[in-house]
């Protein structure tokens, strides 16, 4: 599910869940308690050719109700623990980093990438976007929040560079080397200083998220409604029809 690598003062957090990463609540509180387990600098990056696909729509597609919230419980805590961790975070997307899996590389301080397409889908699927996701992704990209949000289109890692979404753009062989690299370096920095640069930067985005004082009812409400299980099942159906015809036109899916 998650496997940890520890390299000195660096530790390499690899999701290995299934075959595109999903986040479904077990994962989430695995990442969640290793990160705030962890005293070192922090690399998330994937298994194959995918970073994360984001959240598991199965799950919540013939999941109750309960379910459901427990998964937004879950993918809050883990965004904010990431968001909050002191030590120097980064992600090294391997590939596909899609919708909550994109969160995820946002929530981190930095971000490299090697291939695979990253983008905001859930509007795509009809899921709201949780209040937490939301304000670290308007931390991370600013302005083109609402671009990548309501576009809620999919882009390769040259388009994700242009447009800020990543950092640095690597070779598949460089990725994990690189980001080694850069999380040591960045590793060796004063600590205190380094958690306190954090907190400022974070400040605003921390206030904005405690904003929100009725716990992102509407956004669970939003999940479980009868309209957003059916855009669920009507994507997951366009995707087995892709996985089973790959090369058809999409007319012909």
């Amino acid at each position: 599910m998650l496997i940890t690598e520890k390299h000195g003062a660096v530790a390499v957090l690899r999701i290995e869940h299934g075959r595109v990463g999903a986040l479904d609540v077990e994962l989430l509180n695995a990442l969640t308690d290793a990160i705030t387990g962890s005293d070192r600098a922090l690399i998330i990056t994937g298994t194959g050719s995918t970073y994360s696909a984001g959240v598991d729509l199965r799950r919540i597609l013939h999941g109750s109700p309960v379910y459901t919230e427990a998964l937004l419980t879950s993918l809050s805590r883990m965004y904010q623990a990431l968001f909050d961790h002191p030590r120097p975070t980064l992600a090294a997307i391997n590939g596909h980093a899609i919708a909550g899996g994109c969160v995820l590389a946002l929530a981190c301080d930095q971000r490299l990438m090697s291939g695979g397409l990253i983008g905001l889908s859930e509007l795509a699927v009809g899921v709201p976007f949780p209040t937490s996701a939301l304000e670290i992704v308007r931390h991370a990209i600013g302005s083109r929040a609402g671009v990548m949000l309501l576009g809620a289109r999919n882009v390769d890692p040259q388009r994700a560079y242009q447009l800020g979404l990543v950092d640095e753009l690597t070779t598949p062989e460089s990725l994990l080397p690189r980001a080694m690299e850069l999380a040591a370096e960045l590793a060796d920095r004063s600590p205190t200083a380094y958690r306190l640069a954090k907190e400022q930067l974070h400040r605003p985005t921390r206030e904005a998220i405690a904003a929100i004082t009725d716990g992102d009812a509407a956004v669970a409400a939003g999940w479980t409604a009868e309209d957003t299980r059916q855009r669920i099942a009507a994507a997951l159906a366009a995707l087995n029809r892709r996985r089973a015809n790959p090369d058809a036109t999409p007319s012909q899916r």
